[in-house]
């Protein structure tokens, strides 16, 4: 049965009943996946809104159609722009789930991918590529990080052109079945826009991911941590919040990204002071960040703004 069918599939209510959203709500379960993004991703309260208030619109349009209030089916189609480490992949992979528990996609899977997944690098190489994914994400989410990268106007031989002629047609023609998300900077999706307006007319929905604050970061490395059964001591604490500051004015900063590879090698700084320093240890010996395992991090030593990427 397809998207389509299966909403279709509801009994037709009289003109004069009534549906209690409340209940209707509940039986659907998407509270769970909003409580779910709000444990794996901090912030990000604009991003949360537009997407409680575009279920709240997949809702009401299940309501409206057991009521015979067709309208078409909404365009789902959506952009997610910002800065690397922002959560844009997190928040595709929940929304496939509230698509799916809305019946508005078969399977509710993610499938991302990039430029290298659907464009080739001779003739006839690039539609089987681009065909052979659209199959996989079919009855799911499509999520094309870098989507810009598909359309090099600098290079006539290239075959970018063509996935997108047939991601096009697959948006227009089957968007009762597969909804695809594109993610990239916000200047650079601009200006893919521009230069595909086909892309544009499609997309419905376009969501700006913000970069996350000081205190966002050091709330994120904490969840981190704890996640993996380590925590900062206090004196750590304080010393990570230096390193974010810091950090954040160093080349290639990539919001949660960048605390997770800073935190992997702080885990990395504290097994290296275990080890050296023999003797035995306990548990909290084994959780305990120490401020050293900050503070040993070229990004204390290397001028703010330098070229250098810290580690």
């Amino acid at each position: 049965m397809s998207a389509e069918e299966s909403r279709n599939d509801h009994k037709t209510l009289d003109k004069n009943a009534s549906v209690d959203l409340d209940q209707l709500y509940d039986d659907s379960e998407i509270e769970a996946v909003f409580e779910e993004l709000d444990r794996e991703l901090i912030g990000l309260v604009p991003v949360k809104t537009r997407i409680r208030e575009i279920a709240a619109l997949l809702l009401v349009d299940r309501v409206r159609r057991q009521f015979e209030l067709t309208a078409g089916a909404p365009t789902l189609h959506m952009c997610f722009t910002g800065n690397p480490g922002t959560g844009k992949t997190t928040v595709a992979e929940r929304m496939a789930k509230i698509l799916h528990k809305l019946d508005y996609v078969r399977e509710g899977h993610l499938v991302s991918v990039t430029r290298d997944d659907l464009v080739g690098q001779y003739i006839g190489h690039t539609a089987p590529k681009t065909k052979d994914v659209i199959k996989r994400a079919m009855g799911g989410v499509l999520f094309i990080d870098e989507a810009y990268y598909l359309y090099r106007p600098e290079n006539e031989r290239d075959y970018g052109q063509e996935s997108i002629e047939i991601l096009l047609q697959v948006m227009e023609n089957n968007r009762d079945d597969l909804v695809v998300i594109l993610a990239g900077y916000k200047d650079r999706m601009d200006r893919f826009f521009e230069s595909n307006p086909g892309f544009r007319s499609r997309i419905a929905h376009h969501i700006d991911f913000p970069d996350y604050s000081t205190t966002e970061l050091a709330s994120i490395s904490e969840l981190m941590l704890a996640e993996q059964n380590y925590r900062f001591s206090p004196e750590a604490a304080a010393a990570f919040e230096e390193y974010v500051e810091r950090r954040m004015q160093q080349p290639h900063f990539a919001n949660a990204r960048s605390i997770r590879n800073a935190l992997d090698r702080m885990r990395l700084r504290q097994a290296k002071r275990l080890f050296e320093a023999r003797g035995s240890i306990t548990r909290e010996d084994l959780m305990r960040i120490e401020v050293e395992d900050v503070r040993a991090s070229r990004v204390f030593s290397e001028p703010l703004g330098s070229g250098e990427v810290p580690s």
